[in-house]
């Protein structure tokens, strides 16, 4: 079969953060060969991996991304290409081990259903009622991620709200209790008459900007993106933005860039970001 992919088609064949487990089950449930994705690696920060369903089992090949003088390439074996897409057009016409780059893998469609209503208290929230459908978009951290409803108006859900949607097994449950009042910076005291649903800490989307944050991780970022922060444990992020995606806007050591919100902690003080900002 001949290959029917764009490899400069980014958003057909990244699949970012996506666990070995995951790309797996995903690759499996294609019945050919050569259907494929890249994800970011798990173990190496800045790496990939190519991820390719090959006779009846899915082969996971990493791509190290390497400097070479003042270039960023990308090995794969013993073969080294400028960038992804030079190297997905290279195996769509060599084997990898028994098989070529034929198309790359769908998109799972997952969807949830609420269990409770969510009003909302952000203009990034998208709102539900209990019985509601979302699809989700991303899985930005533990407790948020992003949704669509079926208007398809897209925002950031609270993840223990809402249980996964399967509408083969799906029976709603009529006696759900009412949530509890939602509150993103402290344990709402109506909590503790609903145990198995506890209020959500989410102090950082309740900040007039610009904001100070600590960096709590550090990052080192992809050389190829100019418009990425690097973080150092304990820097001070003047912050400036904050995007829906999880990619936020700051200014870091009289650079402007953008930086992952999961790196960052606010600091408790507001007004304490002045006095550290040197």
């Amino acid at each position: 079969m001949a290959a029917l992919f764009d490899p400069y088609d980014r958003s057909s064949w990244y699949f970012g953060q996506m666990s070995r487990q995951d790309a797996t089950d995903l690759l499996m449930g294609e019945r050919e060969g050569g259907v494929f994705l890249v994800r970011d690696s798990a173990t190496i920060h800045g790496d990939y991996v190519l991820c390719v369903r090959e006779d009846s089992k899915v082969s996971h090949y990493i791509i190290n991304k390497v400097q070479q003088s003042e270039q960023t390439r990308y090995r794969i074996g013993d073969q080294t290409f400028n960038d992804l897409p030079s190297l997905l057009a290279f195996y769509k016409l060599h084997y990898l081990d028994t098989t070529p780059l034929i198309r790359p893998a769908p998109r799972r469609v997952e969807k949830v259903i609420a269990k409770y209503d969510f009003e909302g208290s952000d203009q990034d929230d998208l709102p539900f009622r209990k019985g509601d459908i979302l699809t989700i978009v991303s899985k930005d951290e533990d407790q948020w991620w992003t949704a669509r409803n079926v208007m398809g108006k897209q925002g950031s859900i609270p993840v223990p709200y809402v249980q996964r949607y399967d509408h083969h097994h799906h029976h709603h449950h009529s006696q759900q209790p009412s949530a509890p009042p939602f509150s993103r910076d402290s344990h709402s005291p109506a909590a503790c008459h609903q145990p198995e649903q506890p209020a959500i800490r989410r102090p950082n989307m309740q900040r007039k900007l610009p904001a100070y944050a600590r960096v709590k991780q550090c990052r080192v970022p992809n050389a190829y993106d100019e418009t990425a922060l690097k973080l150092e444990v304990g820097d001070i992020i003047k912050v400036t933005k904050m995007n829906i995606n999880g990619q936020w806007d700051g200014e870091l050591n009289g650079k402007v860039g953008h930086f992952p919100f999961t790196h960052v902690e606010f600091v408790d003080n507001e007004n304490s970001g002045s006095a550290e900002n040197s």
